[in-house]
């Protein structure tokens, strides 16, 4: 490899936060035993928030941000791997106290990584990234309906912040499953976008950010949700008993305004959805699922390619929620 590569840089001094595009040598990491030479990241909620302030996430600085990862492995100390792998890597707090995936190089521990499927290429992996495997997971917890009540059919599923990546991806997944999906969202003009990916329906969210009484009418037998606050708490009241809720989301608010009685009453499920601190063999099966539940000609459409100087002027959006589907980042671009 090349002794210099090019990464994006955090650095906290006091109150004054600074993000920047520096040229790096295998110096800067510290720990490792993996060194990969990155193919391509992804833009996500979170990655947004640690661009702008650290998002209370980062410890130390200097710090290269980026959740997640694709790329082929150059050196290893691991008997796991060896030069020559395409790996894989999202969440286990890549990009929080690790080095992330926004730098051409990045070297890390080898438990954290997985050999990337040979049925998808790098590109596809972080075209699908941490978004795409928070709704796998989602997928399948909703699926665990079916199988935790000995076959009790799931048909309607809920799906908010439909147009983000979590949402977006979750249609189409839930509706590659054979599921009738709702889906939510604030942009009008994004409906079109969002039956194309699946969606049976589409319904302003302003239909579910009223208050909600404890029990309403049931309406879903599942729900993700990627929003939180009121509209979490509505989805609740509105699922149909033994109802599975997978929480993996709190762009709205972190508050959840609900009562016990949906879950005393109906039976209705909270699913907590954490895609940081999960097994190696949770990962190993969902990115072995990917082939066959992700349409990526359809996603790719959907999909903007930036470099890392793309990246420092596009991240804000996310934030705002301006971006529909997918932000890939092109490392080598």
């Amino acid at each position: 490899m090349s002794n210099k590569f090019k990464a994006i840089v955090l650095n906290q001094s006091g109150e004054k936060f600074s993000r920047e595009i520096k040229i790096l040598d295998k110096s800067f990491f510290k720990v490792g035993n993996v060194l990969v030479k990155v193919d391509y990241s992804g833009l996500n909620y979170k990655d947004a928030l640690i661009l702008k302030n650290g998002g209370k996430l980062v410890k130390e600085y200097p710090h290269i941000p980026g959740v997640d990862f694709s790329g082929k492995v150059i050196e290893s100390d691991s008997l796991d791997f060896k030069s020559g792998d395409d790996v894989v890597l999202t969440g286990c707090k890549v990009g929080e106290i690790y080095p992330g995936g926004y730098s051409q190089f990045v070297k890390i521990k080898s438990e954290l990584l997985i050999k990337k499927p040979k049925s998808i290429s790098n590109k596809n992996a972080m075209i699908l990234g941490t978004a795409g495997f928070t709704s796998l997971l989602c997928a399948f917890a909703i699926k665990a309906r079916e199988e935790l009540l000995l076959g009790e059919k799931v048909n309607d599923v809920l799906v908010t912040g439909a147009t983000g990546g979590v949402g977006c991806m979750s249609v189409m997944v839930l509706s590659k499953m054979g599921y009738k999906v709702t889906a939510v969202t604030g942009k009008k003009d994004k409906a079109d976008f969002l039956k194309k990916l699946g969606a049976s329906t589409v319904i302003d969210r302003k239909e579910l950010e009223v208050e909600s009484r404890p029990l309403d009418k049931g309406l879903w037998d599942g729900v993700v949700d990627t929003v939180g606050g009121k509209i979490l708490a509505k989805a609740i009241s509105h699922t149909k008993p033994n109802g599975i809720v997978a929480a993996c989301g709190l762009a709205a608010d972190y508050k959840l305004h609900t009562t016990v009685m949906p879950f005393i009453i109906r039976g209705v499920k909270l699913w907590g959805i954490d895609s940081v601190m999960i097994s190696k063999k949770r990962r190993e099966f969902i990115w072995s699922q990917v082939a066959n539940l992700i349409n990526f000609k359809l996603l790719e459409k959907y999909t903007k390619t930036v470099n890392l100087e793309e990246l420092l002027n596009i991240f804000p959006k996310i934030l705002k929620g301006e971006i529909a589907g997918r932000v890939l980042v092109d490392l080598n671009k």
